[in-house]
């Protein structure tokens, strides 16, 4: 199938599991509260085979690729959604297949705990499982605030640790876009081991993240033209409207180029059978992405004049989400670093 067919299918699925694209007012209802996003919304998206796309037939998933997967965590995107998506399914990924039921059909919610340092991208760390016994820091866990367990990685493995477990403190502190990240304290905690490599998964969250961030800017854009479209025909133009001709052109040039970016990023994750070179494709994406992002957003809510007051204007929660999302996985000089090591030869991304 080609590839552009392939993934206008996986979209239109999408349209029939996600909230509507217009739901603002579910976003709105939802920023600041605990755990940040709508449970039932997660269930009911669960049980239409959302979080299992990239899980094996077998194991109780649907077998797709990571072209599917990246269409379906734009579709997230374009509509701000904050259930905890790509976060269950880089732990879904990971966890054994007696693990997954509950898992797959949305009453479990297990997020993975990976990262000790800010602007890392390393899995390593000093979190160690010894004897059922977990003690250790991670950090930067989004939407912690709605998980059951966490999948934690130690050296030569995984553990997975429930959030009531004796030893274990959970700090949930609040994010500009009205969701939270949490820092996970182990001391002791009993945990069992799971077995697996990590790596792949969190590339794969990483390129997921950049779709994320290609479909807020795209729906952002797309917002600001109409709402500019809307005064124009009301008579109530305003300095915006000649900026938003001026800047249609970088801003679409933007979107095109990081669209190309992402797509090549979830084909080598499908195809490419050299690690560093997957690893070098998604880094140029999330680099992309993230900083189309920023430029995108920051742009749309200049472009809306009076009416893109950050605080309050629809326009302002993208640029929210992007700025709290620019920076998720790894800033952008750890990307570029990486990409660098990677693909020396090539361009800068």
């Amino acid at each position: 199938m080609d590839p552009f067919e392939h993934l206008r299918m996986v979209k239109d699925r999408a349209v029939g599991i996600l909230p509507r694209p217009d739901d603002i007012r579910r976003i709105r209802a939802l920023r600041g509260t605990a755990p940040g996003f709508d449970r039932a919304v997660w269930r009911a998206m669960c049980g239409r085979g959302v979080l299992g796309m990239r899980i094996p037939e077998e194991s109780g998933g649907s077998g797709l690729d990571m072209r599917a997967f990246r269409g379906l965590a734009e579709e997230f995107g374009s509509r701000l959604t904050p259930e905890p998506l790509i976060q269950a399914a880089m732990a879904a990924e990971l966890l054994p297949a007696d693990h997954l039921p509950a898992v797959l059909s949305g009453d479990r919610i297990v997020l993975p705990a990976w990262q000790e340092h800010a602007n890392s991208i390393t899995t390593a760390g000093d979190t160690v499982l010894r004897d059922g016994r977990l003690t250790g820091r991670k950090m930067l866990i989004p939407m912690a605030a709605g998980a059951d367990a966490f999948l934690v990685t130690v050296p030569g493995g995984l553990a997975l640790v429930e959030r009531t477990a004796p030893g274990l403190h959970l700090d949930i502190q609040p994010t500009p876009d009205g969701g939270n990240v949490g820092t996970l304290t182990l001391d002791n905690a009993p945990a069992e081991p799971i077995d697996g490599d990590p790596t792949d998964a969190l590339d794969a969250a990483i390129m997921a993240t950049a779709a994320y961030l290609l479909g807020l800017s795209d729906r952002a854009y797309a917002v600001t033209r109409e709402v500019m479209q809307t005064q124009a025909r009301l008579g109530r133009t305003n300095n915006a409207l000649p900026a938003l001709s001026r800047h249609i052109g970088d801003i679409e040039i933007q979107l095109s180029l990081t669209r190309t970016v992402v797509d090549a990023a979830a084909h080598a994750i499908d195809t490419e059978g050299w690690r560093p070179a997957r690893q070098a494709a998604v880094s140029r994406a999330k680099v992309r992405a993230a900083e189309a992002a920023i430029m995108v957003t920051r742009a749309c809510v200049q472009l809306h004049g009076d009416l893109g007051n950050i605080g309050t204007a629809d326009i302002g929660l993208f640029q929210r989400k992007a700025m709290v999302l620019a920076p998720l996985y790894g800033a952008a000089s750890v990307h570029r670093a990486r990409f660098r090591a990677a693909a020396p030869e090539s361009a800068d991304e």
